[in-house]
């Protein structure tokens, strides 16, 4: 029981990068090519606030960036860090309007272009989307959203479980500050209690003498294990406005004084759902597409989980390639 209380330490994140800005705990994150760029326009990944953000570098072989960089693609990553109390106060307005406007600006000076393609991760695809309607003169080219939390009509766990008569949210957030990890882990495991616990163990000793696969399967419980805290006031605003009253789905969510309309949106845009989703099911993200007001957009439903759909097997041959074929035939080649 010792080992599987505290497995041994494995590494992850291991494509090789650099970083080249830093603002408050975000940081901005370039990949070293391993060949000739391919496209002009470098790829902008924006993940989640709730997680670590190696997930999408897990280890060789398991790294959608990894696979991006290849691929001859000029990748940087926003690691929007880990907050701490005296980011309590942060709200999405804070992410949206100060912070990736300046990740954007920094990113094309890097890598001395024009234009570039952002891609969203879970919160990451929200807060990309909210940019995009936002900054309608912005430099983006694509967009493109994995698994985006959107639509909060249909009752799930997740709104029950916020519910402000079965949880009293400004009592948590008076004696935190911000949401602990610990919270945030918690629920989203009620969304899969036992199947999901039980099938990671089982799976655990069914490969316990391939060494590739535990080492496969020990990155993954770093990762899982590791929850990060939610800054509170940012937690608040997606309980009440989004989650609660589905503000950005209804038109009105604002911004610094600005609503954000994604029928705005004019790019080309990819939208990916994940087809055994339970963190964040089909029917929250679905109807982006029909928010979004771009003439070129797609829809697609991919195998794997909210995680298994960009890490591990399914994405090799899933995610990954529809990605780069989406993605070649919109940006310029060199």
């Amino acid at each position: 029981m010792g080992y599987m209380n505290h497995p041994p330490d494995v590494p992850v994140g291991q494509t090789p990068k650099e970083l080249i800005w830093t603002r408050n705990k975000a940081r901005l994150y370039h990949y070293l090519p391993t060949g000739p760029k391919r496209y002009r326009e470098p790829l902008l990944m924006i993940f989640s606030l709730m997680n670590k953000a190696f997930i999408v570098d897990l280890r060789p072989g398991s790294s959608m960036i990894e696979f991006l960089v290849k691929q001859g693609y000029d990748v940087y990553l926003l690691d929007w860090g880990i907050p701490g109390p005296e980011d309590a106060g942060m709200k999405l307005d804070d992410y949206v309007m100060d912070c990736m406007p300046r990740v954007v600006k920094q990113t094309l000076r890097y890598a001395g272009a024009n234009e570039l393609t952002m891609i969203g991760y879970c919160l990451g695809g929200l807060l990309s989307l909210c940019y995009a309607a936002t900054h309608l003169t912005a430099p983006l080219k694509n967009l493109v959203t994995l698994t985006v939390p959107l639509d909060f009509s249909d009752n799930t766990l997740f709104n029950d479980w916020l519910n402000p008569k079965n949880v009293n949210l400004s009592r948590i957030l008076t004696a935190y500050g911000n949401i602990p990890g610990e919270f945030l882990d918690f629920g989203m495991r009620l969304k899969d209690p036992v199947p999901g616990f039980v099938t990671s163990y089982t799976g655990f000793f069914d490969k316990v003498l391939d060494d590739r696969a535990i080492e496969s399967w020990l990155s993954m419980q770093k990762w899982m294990n590791e929850p990060i805290p939610f800054a509170g006031a940012t937690f608040k605003q997606c309980a009440e406005e989004l989650w609660g009253k589905n503000k950005l789905v209804k038109n009105e969510l604002v911004l610094r004084n600005q609503r954000v309309d994604l029928s705005q949106i004019k790019l080309s845009y990819l939208n990916v759902l994940a087809e055994r989703d339970t963190i964040v099911p089909s029917c929250q993200s679905t109807m982006a597409l029909e928010l979004v007001g771009s003439a070129d957009k797609e829809q697609v439903v991919l195998p794997g989980g909210h995680i298994g759909l960009a890490v591990g097997r399914t994405a090799v041959k899933g995610l990954w390639p529809k990605l780069d074929s989406w993605l070649g035939q919109r940006s310029t080649p060199l």
